[in-house]
């Protein structure tokens, strides 16, 4: 059972996608995981074969547990014939024979019953399948129930909740906040609105996501995870997103590979990363690989935002509404749309001055949006 963020400890296997015997590929869907906060594809980790499945549907374990177990390609690839030319024997048996131990009696119930023994779960010594084991494959899958809107919304609740308190008990935070003349920025992204059709236009959100992914090139000692009390930066710059969902709460699934993308590509990706959020179709990695996160409150009109650290990552960035205020420069006062940036750091990992370096470049990234 994969732990899909901070604020998971068990989770119910909703449905499988494969069976033993199939071949999957690194990042297929091979079954479905329900967690307080929604119903997540669960990705194959390496390329392999399945095989056995060991929870069932409707069961309810804690993170950790073995779901599945799988074989190596260059293991299942070797044919009966192949082990046959590296040790004559007169016949090579069934590659079940060596993969299935069970006792007689055992095998007798499930040829009776016509149970699977390849889906059933030996706790037999040396791992046989016992009589008490087939019996307890033959029991019927129990019913996953369906959650009513009430349900999903308390869960999430209870998640973010536990989240939340891990985060205050155990991060030591600190807060900083800077002033950012967006006035570059909004006329670089209107006269590249004015090239595409409505349905391709950008948003100011994905020339933030793309700043912050290039400021942490500049300071990589903010994107990573605190995890055996060090800081460990991680070179991938997966940018988690604070999406409110419609019926209430809040997930942080991440767009991997920020730096490495164009405007465009940000545009369609979180485009198509809230959509899955909204309709309760994310993928696991969405919500374990992100290694900062960003919450950008804009367009609920709020000009400041102090997130929370999301554990076990070492920083948030938080952004408001862009407001025209008052601005001087150069001793002229004028007029200029300004944006308060913040962020969040884990004083463990960081401190005041890398986080102030972050800011600093940040807002020198935004004044040259067209090499973002």
């Amino acid at each position: 059972m994969p732990s899909l963020g901070a604020d998971m400890e068990e989770g119910t296997v909703i449905e499988w996608g494969v069976k033993p015997g199939d071949r999957v590929r690194r990042g297929d869907i091979i079954g479905v995981v329900r967690t307080e906060k929604a119903d997540i594809d669960i990705e194959a980790w390496e390329d392999a074969v399945v095989d056995k499945i060991l929870a069932r549907p409707g069961e309810t374990l804690p993170v950790g547990a073995v779901l599945v177990v799988f074989r190596g390609e260059k293991e299942a690839a070797k044919a009966p014939a192949a082990v046959a030319a590296e040790k004559p024997a007169p016949a090579a048996p069934a590659p079940e024979v060596h993969r299935i131990h069970a006792s007689p009696l055992a095998q007798r119930i499930a040829k009776e019953r016509g149970i699977d023994l390849s889906q059933v779960h030996g706790t037999g010594p040396h791992g046989e399948i016992t009589q008490a084991d087939v019996l307890q494959g033959a029991k019927p899958e129990p019913v996953v129930p369906a959650r009513t809107p009430s349900d999903v919304q308390a869960g999430m609740r209870r998640a973010i909740a536990a989240a939340m308190a891990r985060s205050n008990r155990e991060i030591p935070h600190y807060y900083l906040e800077t002033r950012i003349d967006m006035d570059r920025a909004q006329r670089f992204l209107e006269a590249e609105n004015q090239k595409r059709p409505i349905r391709d236009r950008l948003l100011i959100a994905v020339v933030l996501i793309k700043a912050v992914a290039k400021a942490l090139n500049e300071v990589p000692e903010l994107n990573g995870y605190w995890t055996d009390d060090r800081l460990q930066p991680q070179e991938a710059i997966h940018i988690g997103l604070a999406i409110a969902l419609r019926q209430g709460g809040l997930v942080v699934p991440a767009i991997h590979d920020v730096d490495t993308k164009s405007l465009d590509e940000l545009m369609q990706a979180m485009s198509d990363l809230i959509t899955r959020a909204r309709t309760g179709r994310l993928r696991g990695s969405e919500l374990t690989d992100g290694t900062i996160t960003i919450t950008h409150l804009g367009d609920l009109g709020v000009e400041t935002v102090y997130g929370v650290i999301y554990p076990p990552q070492v920083a948030l960035v938080g952004f408001g509404r862009i407001v025209d205020s008052p601005w001087a420069e150069n001793g002229m006062l004028g007029i200029r749309p300004v944006l308060t940036a913040t962020i969040a750091g884990d004083h463990r990992a960081t401190d005041g001055r890398r986080g102030a370096q972050f800011l600093t470049v940040l807002n020198r990234l935004l004044q040259e949006p067209a090499k973002l």
